[in-house]
């Protein structure tokens, strides 16, 4: 724990006894009386919380707040005013000028010590999950060295006090991880302890170590009785306590709740226009260890709310301007204070007010007249009936959290699971078709064949007979079929690369563009097409389907270059950021717009006119077919007027889509 606790007071009476305090805490303090000297303490120590008074003899506290809060070194350190300022506007300016806390004088040490102590928690403690922290509570100064030195051996972090008192204080600031806790001591005894703990929503699950030096045959019983996990005498070794503890720890199991303690400091907002029944509840409620902020109307209760939460509101009914039926009506209407208890008071003792007080909101009505063990009674239950309402809301949330969680993985797999099917209908519907379309295309083959000769012998044998109309009609039929032939022959194609068996090997994709590119020469001789392929561009593919690939891409770059002046296509290795081997096939023809690059790949899809560039619009749909079931994909670039580029990336692994081998 590094830092310091500053202590700004012009005060000496109020420096020595929270230095005290502090102290008996584990903190280090340092003392200031003004600013000056709490300005020469910022510099030159590293202080990880102050305790600021805002009457301060060369100046205001609230001024030297603001500076610390401008400081980058010091903008996050936890800052508590303590001020006999009691008016809640003086409240509300603290709090709103940075203040995390405010207490008001007369204040109870243990009150500030604790919310200190929960500040310095919420903004710096983050706990080592590998050193837990055990409280050990005994009033022997010398058992409780024995226990805290064979604890930070055997790995725990060791937090002590010398009375059930003081330990019940630091395990509300400061839930541990279990208690080892004395029998007997002076004030509230181990067991009384225990029972605390295990009536406090915060703590009951905390495991619990009751020590005795008795040699009563039922103190063990008793101790069990009061809620102990297990009963360990002081005259057995220290092992046999280390070796219970970590025993209970590792079958405790539970999980910090979240929810407040009820032994932790509270705060009691009283509204009342008589100032002295107001300062009769803070003399009552103060010895109870609250911090009683009072307010003389509706107005500063309101105004105290918004900026500062509180435990419990005690309320007058009958005030001037704001009465205490409509402020309950208000704090009642408010999403930040609705679930704070609300206690009317007031001088009326009959039913109906009663009655009429819990009709507009408020959780209990005390008359004014009533004894004060009444009313501290009231408070507590107030106080305890909040605490179990709050911990079965969390309950409640965390369970609303898991059904939904529940919900969402349920949804998911059944989306999950309706996808897989409908993916697998997909692909029977698939095969069907492929089947299908493979069947009726090789079937339309015959007849188109003789549709061909027969028209051909017609224009042949009968051509004194026909008119020159006639002719032109056999001949546009002849075109027809010749076109319904090579659009059949690549529905084939497209087919056969679907269903034949992937058989990997090293291909020398650059001698194969070689030989399509000769071909394309041979069947366009009168056409010079310059052509460049890079040297030893190799990939891991089927040779078969791979040289379907090249045929198509090169035939599309001799095609979409024909009325280009001089035309250039060139296979390049291209270098992706996968790193799996990728070529590219480029010409400098008719190009495209990039806004239909998405969907040149798809079957029958055409970017350029028949009459332009005749063709089927199956190819490029073949080389995605072909790449896909090597694992891979194919892209293109393209400009207008200024060339394409046709991208194929083909991994050397197995295919992404299950395909390969199949």
């Amino acid at each position: 724990m590094s830092g310091s606790v500053l202590i700004v007071d012009d005060s000496l009476t109020v420096q020595m006894d929270l230095a005290e305090a502090f102290e008996m805490a584990g903190e280090v303090p340092v003392l200031a009386g003004s600013i000056a000297e709490a300005r020469a303490a910022l510099s030159a120590r590293d202080v990880r919380l102050v305790v600021l008074d805002i009457l301060l003899p060369d100046g205001d506290g609230i001024e030297l707040m603001s500076e610390i809060r401008k400081a980058p070194s010091m903008c996050e350190t936890p800052i508590l005013l303590l001020s006999s300022e009691a008016d809640v506007k003086d409240r509300v300016r603290g709090l709103k000028r940075g203040a995390d806390d405010y207490v008001g004088k007369p204040y109870e040490t243990a009150y500030v010590v604790a919310r200190a102590r929960e500040l310095l928690r919420a903004r710096h403690q983050v706990r080592d999950p590998e050193r837990p922290v055990v409280l050990v509570v005994d009033d022997s100064p010398t058992y409780r060295e024995v226990l805290r030195a064979a604890l930070e051996e055997a790995g725990y972090a060791v937090v002590t006090a010398a009375s059930g008192e003081e330990g019940l204080r630091i395990a509300a600031a400061d839930p541990p991880a279990a208690i080892l806790v004395d029998s007997v001591m002076p004030g509230i005894d181990g067991a009384a302890v225990i029972r605390k703990v295990r009536l406090d929503a915060a703590l009951r699950g905390t495991p619990c170590v009751l020590l005795t030096a008795s040699e009563d045959g039922g103190a063990e019983l008793r101790a069990l009785d009061a809620g102990a996990d297990i009963f360990v005498r002081k005259d057995e070794h220290v092992t046999v306590v280390l070796a219970r503890l970590a025993a209970i720890l590792r079958n405790a199991g539970l999980a910090r709740t979240g929810t407040a303690t009820l032994l932790g400091p509270k705060r009691i907002l009283a509204v009342d226009d008589s100032p002295t029944y107001l300062h009769e509840l803070a003399a009552i409620l103060s010895g109870e260890g609250y911090d009683v902020i009072l307010a003389r109307s509706g107005e500063e209760a309101l105004d105290l709310l918004s900026i500062q939460p509180v435990d419990c509101i005690l309320l007058d009914v009958i005030m001037p301007g704001l009465d205490g039926r409509e402020t309950c009506q208000r704090i009642k209407a408010s999403p930040t204070a609705r679930d704070i208890p609300l206690i009317l008071l007031t001088a009326m003792a009959d039913q109906d007010a009663m009655i009429a007080g819990l009709g507009i909101g408020a959780d209990d009505f005390i008359s004014k007249s009533g004894e004060v063990a009444v009313l501290k009674a009231r408070v507590r239950a107030q106080l305890r009936r909040k605490q179990f309402e709050d911990e079965h809301r969390r309950i409640r949330d965390d369970l609303l959290r898991s059904e939904l969680r529940a919900s969402e993985e349920r949804a998911a797999r059944a989306v999950a699971e309706t996808k897989a099917a409908l993916v697998e209908e997909l692909k029977r519907k698939n095969d069907e078709l492929e089947a299908f379309s493979y069947s009726v295309s090789h079937d339309l083959r015959a007849p188109l064949r003789a549709i061909d000769g027969f028209s051909q012998a017609l224009l042949e044998d009968c051509a004194d007979q026909l008119s020159d109309g006639g002719r032109r009609y056999l001949q546009r039929v002849r075109a027809a079929t010749r076109r319904m032939g090579e659009l059949i022959e690549d529905l084939l194609e497209l087919s056969r690369v679907s269903r034949v068996e992937l058989r990997r090997e090293d291909v020398n994709v650059s001698d194969l563009a070689r030989s399509v590119a000769d071909d394309l020469q041979r069947k366009e001789p009168g056409r010079t097409v310059e052509v460049t392929i890079a040297p030893d561009v190799v990939v891991r593919a089927d040779r078969r389907l791979l040289t379907v690939v090249l045929e198509n891409l090169m035939g599309n770059a001799w095609k979409f270059t024909s009325k280009t002046a001089r035309a250039h296509v060139r296979l390049e290795r291209v270098e992706i950021a996968s790193g799996d081997p990728a070529f590219a096939v480029r010409d400098d023809g008719a190009g495209f717009n990039m806004a239909h690059a998405a969907r040149m790949f798809a079957p029958f899809q055409r970017l350029h006119s028949e009459a332009e560039f005749p063709g089927t619009g199956i190819g490029l749909a073949t080389v995605r077919r072909i790449a896909e079931r090597h694992g891979g994909r194919v892209w293109a670039e393209g400009v207008p007027g200024q060339g394409a580029s046709i991208y194929v990336a083909v991994p050397d692994g197995g295919s992404r889509h299950g395909a390969d081998g199949a």
